[in-house]
Parts: C-alpha cells; structure tokens; sequence
C-alpha cells in the first residue's frame, strides 16, 4: 500500500485544522463538491490510507515532485506578497528562480535586468531580511505555507503568475501540479483521489476480445468486444463522454465500424488494420492487424470464364474451360487442391437426353481457377450445365457448337480475311410470310436481306452484334446435319424464327464475332479492361506526342471548336498542351484536366442550351436539344461527341491521363449511343413528370371503359410559348388510330421512340459521328446504358456525411432510427462503385449534380416499406429509396447489394 507521512499529507493536501475526518470519508465515497482544498485531509485518517491502492513507483515519484515544485512557488509568491514585489513574480521565473534558496543564488546583475529600477531598492532589502541558515529558512517556509492556507479562505481561486488553484470544485492537486509539470497533463482531466486510487478509464490497460478466430471468412458481419477498464484494474463503465471510437481501414479505404454493436462488415479478403481511439489515443495495445480469406464458394457468384455466348469446339479436340470460383462477397474462393472439389458439368444435346461425359474439374491455386477439359466425340450443338454442389453456376448453363474439322476451318478462313464478313442463306419463317432471306454477319452487326426478283439483297433489318442481341438454337432431330432454325431477339424488335441449312456454321461465326467484340467475360469489370485494350490498339500507330492547344477563357467553346476544326485522328490521340491565353499557368496535367472540365460542363450544362433536360429542373438528366438557340449547330454536337471520344482514349491510356466526362447523361440517349431501342420505361428516369401524369395512368387504366378518355396514336407538339405546333403521328395515320387496352403497350413505345429518340435523331447522328471518330461503336455495343455511364463518367466521389446531412428520412420510432442508422453504416462500409450503384438504383443515376446531394432535386429520400426481409424498392421519380424491416443488420447489407447488383435496371411502380 502507499503510505503518507503525516506532515507530507498536511503540506500536500493543505490541511486547516478546522476540518474533520468526515470530509475526508465523503470524498472516498465519491462526493466532487467540497468546501476547499484542504478537505483532502481526511484522506491521512489511518482507515482510508489502508483503502488507498498501490501505485507504480515512478507514478509516486511524478506525483510528489510535482506537489513538492508547486509547493515551493506558492511560498515563494507569499513571501513576494508579504515586501509587496508579488508583480515580479513572472520576472524570476523566467531567470529560473522558484524557490526562497534560489533567491539567494541570483546575482544583483541578473536580478536588474529583470526588476525595474524603482523596485530594486525593495528587492535587496526583501533579500537581506532572509535568515541564514537551513533551519530559519525551513521556519520561514512552514509560516509563509501557512499563511498560504490562511488566505485560501476555501472558496477563492487564486491566478499567481498564470497558476489557477480551484477551490470550489476540487480537480485535484494533479491539476494544479500539471501548470508547472507539462508530463502530468494527461492526468489533469481527473481529480487527485481519482489518480491517486487508480479510478479512472486507463486506455492501455483495455482488452478487446474477437468474436473469430484468425484467418477469419469474409461474409460476415464481425464482432468484437471492448473491455474497458480502470487504472487499478477494475472494470470501467464506458459512456459517450469517453470518446470511443474504432478505426478500421483496408489498404486506403475506411471502413465504418457500428460501435454501439460492436460489429463491422468484411466483405473484400485481405489485412485490415483495426484500432481502437480512447480520448484521442490508441487503446488495448493497438493497432492490430487482422488477417480475412475469402469466403466459401457461391454457385452464383462463381462464374464460367467465357464471353456471354455459346462455346464453339471441334469434335474429337480436347477443349480447356475455366471456371473462376468466387464468395458470396466476388473475392476470388480458394479449393482444395488439386481436385476442386464440389464442380460438376453436365452436358446434354439440344432437346436431348443427358449424353455421359468423364471430366473431372482441377484447381490452379497460382490463378486461383478450376478447369476441366471437355472433349465430344462427334459434331452437333449442346447445352452444357457447370454447378457447384449441385446449384447452376451465374453463367453456368451454355450451348456448346460443336463442328467437324472441316467446318472449323471455314468459320476460321472467313474470321481471318480481311473483311471479316460472312454470308448465310435463310429461310425467315416469322413474322410475315415464310420468304428466303440472306444473313450476313460483320464484325459491327446483322444485317437480314430479302430477294427482290429473287437475285436483288434488299435490306429487311438488322442487329447489332453485341451480347443483348440474343441467338436461341432450337433443337432438331438427332442425323439432320448442321441444319436448323434459331431465334434473333435484342429486345427491342420483333424476335425473328429463322431457318438455316448452315445453322451451326452461323451460330459458329456470330459467336467468334462476339468475342472478339467482347474480349472474354461479360463482368464489367472484365469488359472495361477489354474495351481500353481494343482503344488502345485501334490507335496504336497514333503517336502521343504533345500538341499546343491556345484557347480562350472568356471564349471556352468558340475557340476551342476553332482550335480543333481541322484536327485529324492522328491529331485527336495527341496529349493536348493546353493554354490559357493571357495565362502563365504551364501544362503538366492540371490545365487540360481543367480544360476538359470546364468544357464538359458547358456542353452539357441545361443552361448552354444544346442539351436540355425533358423537365425543368436544372439538375435533371439532360438529352440533345432539337429546340436549341440559332447559334447552336449540329458541329456542336460532333465536337461533343469528339470530346467524350477523347476522354474515354485518355481514360484508355491510364494514370495521369485518366478524364472522365462530367455530365448526368439521360437513359435513352445512353441507350442510343450503345445502339439499343428506346421503349416508354426510360420515360421514369428521364422525364418523371410525363410518367406520372401520362404514362403511369395508361399502363393502369382501362381504356376499354366507356367513360377513359381517347387516345390515338399522335403527339402533340407545342413551342416554348404553350402554342400548338404541329400533330405528330406516331405510325401511319395515326391520328385516326384509337389506342385500345390490347394496343397501349404499342402506343407508349411508339410515344417513347418519338420523344425520346427520333425528336433528336439528327442530333444524336451528328454526336454519334464526333464519338465515332476515335471510338468504334462496336466496341461501346458491348456495355448498357448503366455500364457505359460508369464508363464515361466514372462513378464519381459520394461523400456519406453530404448523404446523410441532405437525405429527407420519413419515419419515427426507435426500430425505424435503428433502420436508418444500419443504412449509414452499411454506406460507409460500401465501396465507390457500390455507392454509385445505390445512387444509380435510386435516382437513376450514379452522379450527382454539381452541389452534392443539396442539389439533387427531389431530395434523396429513405422511407420505410411496410414489408419485412425483402429486396428494397426504389422509385426515381421521386428518388426515393423504400427500406423494409429486417432482423438484422448482416440481412440488410445482404438485401442492399442483392438489390443494386441483381435488380438495378428493373423500375420501381408506386
């Protein structure tokens, strides 16, 4: 135990005899409030010094020093007081004079320099009344700390040369000790009974218990336990007011951890590193690193290392397939080796029984894949299934076209000519009347050609080669040859029922053609890199030397279109050293990344004109605008379209070089760069308000009924005045064509392709010949409309505490805060490109306008759904997110990522 000397206790605790034991007994029972300092006397009665616990030794020894410096400054100040020199106080601190045998050591010379003259003469003679000798001296202390005591009157603060003593509320002498012992201010924060019995939270005698063991599987949400505990050893009840706080990060990103359950989720393999802050320092001996692997394999999320169409092989030739195993979470899911355990593949003839087939699945750890060779033993088309403990794999189910040697070659001589183009003679069956038709493939499309005087092509349609556009074989009788009929359907046409003599050879070609379009998986991910890989080639004889480029502030767009009007391909792969003239700023990135911002944001600002928004708010998404000021020329849209080919070359490029287009892109213009059909649902995301008051009321009203209102099928047309303009038809004579309940669905698409494609068309062709200059549109025919915004626009910063500080939540109740507050925390826990995907999910659209979410208009809102465990619901015409219940906060992460990752392009119908 720590024991005191009586005389140390009376001049540490500044004893006054009028106080009892009983001051000292209530502060050991916890009272703060006292009526002065020296109440800390009753702690010297022996039963409390028996309580009072041992102390380390060098904590002791802090403590007593500094009691023992203050101590010797209160006297020297009172003996100052006593010849009235007590405004010299701060003189002689600052000549290192604290004590009464100091002032015997200093020097008349020294002692001038820092006394003014009209003191000196009290100064000498303070000093020569001094005793001499260690006993009067020590006399002469003990009556000046008396005196001290004395004047405290045990309600007054003193301020003595910048020393506050507080004696009303009792922090305790560490408080006082810490203003001249900067070591002890950590401590100042708790009284002295507080530092002296150890009662206070100590941060590195913390503990935390893990609630895993080491590697542990990502996938789950974790959970560890904060033992807090006291100086002494004793158990501390933590509170808000102890700042506890845990940071966790994995590589540069943050991880939010929900401290008031002690849980966070781990979703991405890899060493995160885990620390727990205590008031600003580091607790339990942290940081720590934690090791997470990769969870155990999921059928759907494992996928077969192909391009999103059938596999051609050759009959009697060993045919290697990957298969990529992945968690629930898509980190890359280790196997036993060397057999990969639990992989199967079933393999079947088109409208056919199971056919046996020996092939047994082994792992590569170096890649982290399995693979199995397949090998058939005679040529026909079939439908192989890969499953994982018997569930279908993400794209696990797939035809396989198997061909003679001989036809091998021929799909090979006809992909490796120069052209690159094949022709297939057809029979189209449906719609209309059965005809002869001839297919014929290019690496861009499909073009179907009909016979007029049967011996003159004339085009009929066309698809565009790329992985929405869908080739279905039917099955056939076993013996019928390379024969057959298929299925072309892309979604937005009329499926076509073709019948081909040379089936397999064009199902062969198409597939090659949508590889080599494709590149391999049909990931995003895997689809970006193939497209900067094809970019970056197409190019490859562009040098990227730098190129001066002189335009005016003042003037952006003007000379700048005058700068480039004559630039060629070559000139447009150059790295542009862009000027500022009147400017000295000198290019070394940072000029053309400001150029390309600022240009970006005039061309596709609403407020320029030559896009507009389909409503008026000026953060909604915008599209070519027909009704475009005078000065406004289709040469505009063709530089737009040059500028985005040029970032995306520059983003292809990598690095510092990386630009990304600043603008919030409406879905049908997306939609028709990347060559898909327009159809009424892209009305929600990009004109909210037409679908609300029109479309959502068609798709749910009768129009049958006798009292709907009659519909044909024209638009009107209005100017910016509110006049009518013209009546356009929709279809032939459409005005006289009334829209029925079995029509309707005609009618809205048709209303969409005017509106929304063919208003602009001219302007979308003149963008699409800028774009088309360094892009190749095949190549961006591989994304959708969601993916190529990513790819343009990137997925853009979204700050969580702008979310949050900005979000309309409309609900009450402790469950729905607890809701609410899961959601924060399951979005700081999310990647960038999840986060996009949410806000994509939920507004239509990953970026936000220039403001943040202050902008965004209407305000992101979260509202509670009146469902329990389903998938979240969006609605963007109102960018409203509709939260059900959940159990727990592991089953609404999962519900979330489900949501935005399986069901983002579906529409959300209030």
């Amino acid at each position: 135990m720590w024991q005191f000397e009586d005389s140390e206790i009376c001049s540490i605790g500044m004893i006054h005899p009028s106080h009892s034991r009983n001051s000292g007994l209530s502060l050991l029972s916890g009272v703060s409030q006292f009526s002065g300092i020296s109440t800390l006397s009753g702690c010297a009665s022996p039963e409390n010094l028996e309580r009072l616990p041992e102390l380390p030794a060098s904590e002791e020894t802090r403590l007593r020093q500094a009691a023992q410096i203050l101590q010797q400054r209160l006297v020297l100040r009172q003996w100052l007081a006593t010849h009235k020199l007590q405004h010299v106080y701060s003189s002689l601190l600052s000549l290192d004079v604290s004590t009464l045998e100091d002032v015997y050591w200093l020097e008349d010379s020294s002692a001038r320099r820092a006394i003014d003259a009209k003191d000196f003469n009290a100064w000498s003679a303070a000093r020569s009344s001094l005793p001499i000798g260690n006993e009067a001296i020590q006399a002469l202390k003990s009556e000046l700390w008396s005196t001290v005591v004395k004047n405290s009157k045990h309600q007054d603060a003193w301020t003595w040369g910048g020393m506050l003593v507080v004696s009303i509320s009792v922090c305790g002498l560490v408080t006082l000790a810490a203003m001249t012992q900067p070591s002890l201010a950590p401590e100042a924060k708790h009284s002295l009974l507080q530092y002296v019995t150890g009662k206070y939270l100590h941060p590195p005698s913390c503990k935390i218990e893990w609630g895993w063991e080491e590697p542990a599987a990502v996938g789950e949400t974790m959970c560890f336990t904060v033992l807090c505990y006291q100086r002494n050893g004793q158990p501390y009840p933590v509170c808000d007011t102890d700042d506890l706080t845990v940071s966790i990060s994995h590589g540069t990103r943050k991880i939010t951890a929900v401290v008031e359950l002690g849980k966070f989720t781990v979703r991405t393999a890899g060493v995160y590193i885990i620390a727990v802050m205590i008031g600003g320092a580091v607790g339990a001996g942290g940081p720590f690193r934690k090791w997470f692997c990769a969870g155990r394999v999921e059928a759907r999320r494992s996928r077969v290392g192909r391009a999103g169409a059938a596999l051609v092989c050759t009959e009697r030739a060993p045919r290697r397939l990957h298969v990529h195993p992945r968690d629930q979470f898509d980190n890359p899911a280790p196997l036993a080796e060397p057999a990969a355990q639990g992989f199967s593949i079933s393999v079947r003839r088109v409208g056919g029984a199971e056919e046996p087939m020996a092939a047994a699945f082994e792992y590569d750890a170096v890649n982290q894949r399995a693979s199995v060779t397949l090998t058939f033993e005679r040529a026909d088309v079939y439908r192989a299934a890969v499953r994982y403990d018997g569930e279908l794999l993400l794209n696990g189910e797939f035809d396989c076209i198997v061909l003679t040697a001989n036809d091998t070659a021929a799909v090979s001589r006809q992909l490796s000519s120069k052209r690159a183009h094949a022709a297939f003679e057809a029979r189209l069956l449906s719609p209309g009347r059965p005809r002869r038709v001839l297919v014929c493939l290019s690496p861009k499309q499909i073009i179907l050609k009909d016979y007029i005087l049967k011996f003159i092509p004339k085009r009929i349609t066309s698809f565009r080669l790329c992985p929405s556009t869908k080739m279905t074989l039917h099955a056939r009788e076993a013996g019928c040859g390379p024969g057959g009929e298929l299925t072309l359907d892309d979604g937005a046409q009329v499926p076509l029922v073709l019948s081909a003599p040379e089936r397999d050879l064009l199902a062969a070609t198409y597939t090659q053609l949508l590889q080599a379009n494709c590149g391999g998986e049909d990931s995003f991910k895997s689809k970006q890199e193939f497209f900067y890989s094809e970019l970056r080639r197409a190019h490859a004889r562009h040098s990227h030397e730098r190129l001066a480029l002189r335009v005016l502030r003042s003037e952006l767009l003007r000379s700048s279109l005058r700068a480039t009007k004559h630039y060629t391909v070559a000139d447009w792969c150059k790295n542009f050293d862009v000027t500022f003239q009147g400017e000295q700023g000198v290019d070394w990135g940072g000029v053309r990344r400001e150029w390309f911002s600022l240009l970006c944001a005039q061309l596709f600002d609403a407020k320029f004109g030559l896009f507009v928004s389909c409503q008026d708010s000026p953060t909604g998404l915008v599209h070519p605008n027909p009704d475009r000021p005078p000065h406004l020329k289709l040469k505009h849209f063709e530089f737009a379209g040059k500028l985005v080919g040029k970032c995306l070359y520059e983003s292809a490029l990598g690095g510092g070089y990386r630009q990304l287009v600043r603008a919030r892109l409406a879905r049908s213009f997306l939609a028709q760069i990347i060559g898909l059909r327009v159809h009424y649902k892209y009305f929600e995301q990009d004109d909210p308000e037409l679908y609300l008051s029109k479309i959502k009321y068609i798709l749910d009203t009768s129009l049958d009924s006798a009292d709907a209102p009659e519909l044909y099928f024209a638009d009107d047309v209005y100017d910016s005045a509110g006049k009518l303009r013209e009546t356009k038809d929709l279809i032939p004579d459409g005005a006289s064509i009334r829209v029925t309940d079995n029509n309707k669905l005609q009618y809205l698409d048709a209303l969409a392709q005017w509106r929304l494609g063919a208003r602009w068309r001219h302007e979308t062709d003149a963008f699409l010949r800028g774009l088309g200059l360094l892009v190749p549109d095949h190549l961006l025919a591989i994304f959708d409309e969601n993916e190529l915004e990513l790819l343009a626009c990137g997925s853009g910063e979204v700050c969580v505490s702008d979310w949050r500080a900005h979000a309309l939540v409309v609900g009450a109740g402790r469950e729905w805060e607890r809701r609410v507050g899961w959601l924060w925390a399951a979005l700081h826990s999310f990647s960038a490109d999840e986060r996009a995907r949410l806000l994509q999910f939920t507004t239509g659209c990953s970026q936000l306008p220039p403001g943040g979410f202050k902008e965004l208009n209407p305000r992101f809102q979260i509202t509670a759904a009146p469902t329990f465990g389903a998938l979240p619901t969006a609605h963007t015409c109102f960018n409203q997110l509709c939260l059900p219940d959940y159990d727990s906060y592991e089953q609404m992460v999962h519900a979330l990522l489900w949501a935005i990752n399986e069901g983002g392009e579906g529409f959300g119908m209030i």
